[in-house]
């Protein structure tokens, strides 16, 4: 089964609660919250404050993507306003020890940026419950889906094999693209743009799934 994640970061923030409400009856399964600080990306978007806010608004599952320097100060914070999942990335400094703090209060997932090695999680994969293969370069929403980062989703297919891990897809994914990355393996869908930007919430999701 392929859940799918509505990124918030193109919702519409004047009317959030009312957003969020709108993905759920539309048929989302999580949804997708982007954190970013201006220094680990270039963007600054939410913190802990708005992701308690909207915790009573909704009942899907609260996946919390940590695009920060020393996310392991922060997950506390993150896990306390309600995250179900927390990812952090690869490419940060103490990744196992992030991971592990995160064990602690909820799921742990861990995101690679396009350019990243798969190798790099390979410490990782006994203790994670989802692995997110970014197919853009993180930092701001509706960007273009980079179609060369295919191969590597089919290889993190490969990598998790057995084990019980969510594979998530995150970046420019649309109605028109979603059956390549489902083929390659994923069977958790962020979209962001192509959900809140479409007038017909309902038919978007479905079309993912």
């Amino acid at each position: 089964m392929v859940l799918v994640a509505p990124s918030i970061l193109s919702a519409d923030f004047s009317k959030l609660g009312e957003e969020i409400k709108a993905v759920e009856e539309a048929g989302a399964d999580w949804l997708h919250i982007d954190v970013m600080d201006g220094h680990f990306v270039p963007n600054i978007t939410i913190g802990p404050v708005v992701v308690k806010s909207i915790r009573p608004v909704t009942d899907l599952t609260f996946d919390v993507h940590l695009m920060i320097e020393e996310p392991e100060k922060y997950v506390d914070a993150f896990a306390d306003a309600g995250a179900d999942i927390i990812t952090v990335h690869a490419e940060c400094n103490g990744l196992e020890e992030a991971v592990s703090l995160i064990k602690k209060k909820c799921m742990a997932g861990v995101a690679l940026k396009p350019s990243t090695p798969l190798s790099t999680v390979e410490g990782v994969m006994d203790k994670i419950d989802m692995l997110l293969v970014m197919t853009v370069n993180p930092g701001f929403g509706g960007q273009k889906f980079m179609e060369e980062v295919l191969p590597k989703v089919e290889e993190a297919r490969k990598m998790i094999g057995s084990r019980d891990i969510y594979l998530q897809v995150d970046g420019g994914i649309n109605p028109d693209n979603v059956a390549s990355v489902k083929k390659a393996g994923a069977n958790v869908i962020v979209a962001g743009s192509a959900v809140f930007k479409s007038g017909d919430y309902s038919a978007v999701i479905k079309s993912l799934k």
